[in-house]
């Protein structure tokens, strides 16, 4: 009986799970809560954490996911 060959090896699919909460952190940190203000107007969408830190999170993530697919396995 053949042994299937996968495309990924075991340490592929450890890097995209870890990219992977990588991304969703970073989607985490982008969210915000609900606005306090009658107006409906939340002038903390303007922060540093919103606007700098989450989207370079979730960038990093996506090019740690593309390592990840890209990096040849041991196997």
């Amino acid at each position: 009986m053949d042994k299937k060959q996968f495309a990924f090896g075991k340490e592929n699919f450890i890097l995209i799970a870890i990219a992977v909460v990588v991304i969703v952190i970073g989607f985490l940190l982008l969210a915000g809560g609900k606005t306090t203000e009658e107006t409906g107007f939340d002038p903390s969408i303007f922060n540093t954490r919103r606007l700098l830190v989450a989207p370079m999170v979730i960038l990093a993530g996506f090019v740690f996911v593309i390592y990840a697919i890209l990096k040849k396995s041991k196997d």
